[in-house]
């Protein structure tokens, strides 16, 4: 801030100030000329519409609260900063106070998380408390992709259902958290044509056991080992070292409510598919990710079918 505006800052504000005592102590009682008949109450003098204005003074305690008032802003901006570039005799100012208050929020957490921190996530995926962080973490992190309690929904993984793309040990879970990732299927449309993709996916839909069209799903067989036994094996199981889903399973990450099971296959085949997760590296310290990491690793041991 410049001199100037310094200067002015200071100017009006002391003057707003001791403008505001003055007018008090000036118009606190006004000067009644001449005695006045016993138990008549003095007037001020103005008139209005034929009404008289008693001069009755401001109730003492309204008067020394008024004054407390400008004593006290007095001594607050003799403490603190206000008048222009015046630091204040404390050497207050918001950035410092709010570094102290997170420092100490810090040293608090710091305790908490060490003992979090270690801790194997086997075992923290036993402990009520370590999970109860790490579903408020979360659920303020996590929870608007694979949404509440980790269900997933369409393009975003069920996390709670022991189906994982890229493996579900402590430690993959930790480094998809950590390093984000980052799942592509090409485009097979213009290499099958339109009949090809049909096939292909009356093929995908067998591997899961579910109802098909035997003549479709016998020429899609061929063409299936062609071009996604690379990426999801040749019977189908997927491959976590590249984020390809196992397709014997019924488990549908692409799936629309509002569109059949056949026709998402078929739009996946058709056009691809492309998957990204964010990295939390950059945004989360590694203690918090290793209790989001126990949490999302007790969500699949939870519902993990005997």
């Amino acid at each position: 801030m410049s001199d100037f505006w310094s200067i002015w800052i200071s100017v009006i504000t002391f003057l707003v100030i001791f403008g505001s005592i003055w007018l008090l102590m000036a118009n606190r009682k006004t000067e009644v000329k001449g005695d006045l008949p016993e138990g008549e109450i003095p007037k001020t003098g103005h008139v209005y519409d034929g009404i008289e204005e008693y001069d009755n003074p401001l109730p003492a305690w309204w008067f020394w609260m008024f004054m407390g008032s400008a004593i006290y802003a007095l001594i607050y901006l003799a403490l603190y900063p206000g008048l222009g570039n015046y630091k204040g005799l404390l050497g207050w100012t918001q950035e410092k106070q709010w570094q102290e208050r997170v420092d100490s929020a810090n040293r608090v957490l710091d305790e908490q998380y060490s003992f979090y921190a270690a801790t194997a996530i086997d075992d923290l995926a036993a402990d009520p408390s370590a999970l109860r962080m790490g579903r408020r973490l979360f659920n303020n992190n996590c929870s608007l992709c694979h949404g509440i309690g980790g269900v997933g929904a369409n393009g975003f993984p069920d996390l709670s259902d022991n189906d994982w793309l890229y493996g579900g040990t402590a430690e993959s879970i930790i480094h998809s958290i950590t390093e984000g990732r980052q799942g592509a299927m090409p485009a097979w449309g213009p290499a099958l044509g339109d009949s090809g993709v049909v096939d292909m996916a009356d093929y995908v839909v067998s591997l899961s056991g579910l109802p098909f069209d035997a003549q479709r799903a016998e020429r899609g067989a061929s063409q299936y080992q062609m071009f996604c036994a690379s990426c999801h094996g040749p019977d189908g199981s997927g491959m976590q070292a590249l984020g390809a889903p196992d397709l014997t399973d019924d488990i549908w990450l692409y799936n629309q409510a509002d569109t059949s099971l056949l026709e998402n296959i078929r739009h996946s085949i058709r056009n691809g598919r492309n998957g990204a997760m964010p990295s939390h590296g950059d945004k989360l310290r590694p203690e918090k990710i290793h209790l989001i990491g126990a949490y999302v690793y007790s969500l699949s041991q939870t519902n993990q079918q005997p």
